[in-house]
C-alpha cells in the first residue's frame, strides 16, 4: 500500500518544493464484495511511520516497481481494451507504448494485492476505475491509477503488509460516517470513489458502469475546498455527497 494516497487533506505540511517532482506511476486496488450492509470494501490503515500520507485509510496497492516491466503473457485483446479504458490519461500519451504500460500497471496491481493481501487476482478481473495525480507542490508525487474488482468468500484479504498497522473489510457507508466524523482520516480520491460507490447497490452495478476516466489533479487550495464542500453537504442536507 505504498501509495493509493494521491494527495493529503493537510496539504500544506508537505509543501516546500519549487520544482515539482514528476509524478511517478502507481496503482491502488478496490477490493469490493456484497454484503448485508451494502458494498463492502478492504481497507488499511496506514502506520504513522510512513513518509507519505501517515495514519489514513486507503485501498492497498503502490508505485512500479522494475519487476512490473517485464515481459507478461497478458493478451492483445485485454491490453487494448485497458488501454483504451485509460487513453485519456497520461497512458495514452505514447500510444507507442500505451499497451506496455498498460501491462505494467496490471502487473503491479496483481503483485501489490499478493503482497499485501496475499489474494492472487486475474488480471482480466480488475476493472479500471479512477485515476489521480498528486498535486504539484508535493515532495513525492505519485500518477495513481485505480482498479475495482469483486471478490467472493472464496478469497479472503489477509492483513499482512508491515505499512500498515490494520486491514479489514468496512461497508462504503461506515467508511463515510466515520470520516464525516473525524474517526478516520481517508483522502480525496478514497472519498471521492467511495462517493461513487454509494450511489450503486451490488458490486455487479459498480462493474457495469461505462464512463470515460479523466486524470484529476487537485490543486492544493482545491483539496481544502474539496473538504469544505464536503462538510457544507453534510450540514445542509443531513447526508453526505
Amino acid at each position: 500500500m505504498k501509495t493509493e494516497e494521491s494527495m493529503s487533506g493537510t496539504a500544506a505540511e508537505e509543501v516546500n518544493s519549487t520544482e515539482p517532482p514528476a509524478s511517478r506511476l502507481a496503482v491502488s486496488v478496490v477490493l469490493m464484495r456484497d454484503s448485508l450492509h451494502g458494498i463492502e470494501v478492504f481497507v488499511q490503515c496506514r502506520a504513522l511511520t510512513m513518509d507519505f500520507a501517515a495514519g489514513v485509510v486507503a485501498f492497498p496497492g503502490g508505485r512500479l516497481d522494475a519487476v512490473d516491466s517485464l515481459p507478461s503473457a497478458l493478451s492483445r485483446k485485454l491490453l487494448d481494451s485497458q488501454a483504451f479504458a485509460w487513453s485519456r490519461t497520461s497512458v495514452g500519451a505514447d500510444v507507442t507504448k500505451a499497451r506496455h504500460t498498460t501491462a505494467c500497471l496490471l502487473s503491479a496491481a496483481v503483485r501489490e494485492v499478493a503482497e499485501e493481501c496475499e489474494v492472487v487476482l486475474q488480471p482480466e478481473a480488475l476493472v479500471p476505475w479512477a485515476n489521480w495525480i498528486t498535486p504539484e507542490g508535493f515532495p513525492k508525487r505519485f500518477d495513481t491509477f485505480f482498479f475495482v474488482t469483486a471478490i467472493g468468500p472464496e478469497l479472503e484479504p489477509k492483513h499482512v503488509t508491515t505499512e500498515a498497522t490494520s486491514s479489514r473489510w468496512m461497508p462504503v457507508r461506515k467508511l463515510q460516517l466515520d470520516e464525516a466524523a473525524g474517526r478516520l482520516k481517508l483522502l480525496p480520491p478514497t472519498l471521492a470513489i467511495l462517493d461513487e460507490f454509494a450511489e450503486l447497490d451490488t458490486t455487479e452495478q459498480v462493474l457495469s458502469v461505462k464512463r470515460p476516466i479523466e486524470p484529476v489533479c487537485l490543486r492544493l487550495d482545491e483539496i481544502e475546498e474539496f473538504h469544505r464542500q464536503r462538510q457544507r453537504i453534510a450540514g445542509d442536507t443531513g447526508k453526505l455527497p
